[in-house]
């Protein structure tokens, strides 16, 4: 499989339509890494889709495409996504929809015309809830204690008896 996606970025490369912008968005999207490419819910998609004009454009995921649970009925679509997870692609097919891979959408919009680009929640992963200082006043971040008893991480500044409470 790794060939072969390395044979499609090539592929793409070389296909690269002069100056389009979405070829080169594409292009430059293929080649991140999986932390720059997360997962894309159907809810995301369907909401996307139900605004104004969107209802019959191609949707672009340089990614993956998974399931959503808390969505019910999902609209006739035509998608073209990296990988698209087992329940999502049941859903989408039976809805009348369509998943195209990369290179059949070159064929089809070489140049991105009436295709809709979508990516998924880059910050959701739960490894960003640490990042920052933990302990100053005014940020969020989630430190990483032990446990989350009276004795972790809640003296000063967190209690009057311990200095000061913020």
């Amino acid at each position: 499989w790794y060939q072969r996606r390395v044979h499609g970025k090539q592929w793409y490369q070389r296909r690269v339509h002069g100056d389009s912008k979405f070829n080169k968005i594409v292009l430059r999207r293929l080649f991140m890494s999986k932390i720059n490419r997360p997962p894309l819910s159907i809810a995301r998609l369907v909401r996307n889709m139900k605004k104004a004009g969107n209802a019959d454009k191609t949707v672009v995921c340089v990614g993956t495409i998974t399931n959503d649970i808390r969505i019910f009925d999902v609209p006739k679509m035509t998608i073209c996504a990296l990988r698209v997870t087992e329940k999502a692609r049941e859903r989408i097919l039976k809805a009348g929809g369509e998943i195209i891979t990369f290179d059949q959408l070159a064929l089809r919009a070489p140049t991105g015309k009436n295709t809709l680009m979508i990516q998924g929640p880059r910050k959701a992963r739960t490894a960003e809830r640490h990042f920052g200082a933990a302990g100053r006043p005014g940020s969020h971040v989630k430190p990483f204690t032990r446990s989350k008893g009276r004795k972790f991480e809640s003296a000063r500044g967190r209690r009057e008896s311990r200095g000061y409470k913020k």
